[in-house]
């Protein structure tokens, strides 16, 4: 589903972040909110991730938007991948 990231460089950061807050917040705005930005810069990283990837990520309308499945097969790892570096931040920060 993602055969495209072997031949291409790995997705903007910004994006993938995007992607992963609006996915578990299930929305844009709350997404934007956590992650200090508009509305429409996450809307606009989303759709760059998903022109990168060659994939949709989100299918319906705007407003009761749902993960298509390389959305449901994406989210878990970037939310454990997130975790993970938010855990090494606070390690280093302790000490």
């Amino acid at each position: 589903m993602f055969d495209k990231l072997t031949s291409c460089p790995l997705p903007s950061l910004n994006a993938l972040r995007a992607f992963e807050a609006m996915a578990r917040t299930g929305r844009a705005t709350l997404a934007a909110a956590e992650l200090h930005v508009t509305h429409n810069a996450v809307s606009r990283q989303v759709k760059a991730l998903e022109a990168a990837l060659g994939v949709r990520l989100f299918a319906g309308p705007k407003h009761r938007l749902e993960l298509t499945p390389a959305g449901q097969q994406l989210l878990p790892a970037l939310t454990g991948a997130f975790d993970m570096v938010s855990a090494c931040a606070s390690v280093l920060a302790t000490t």
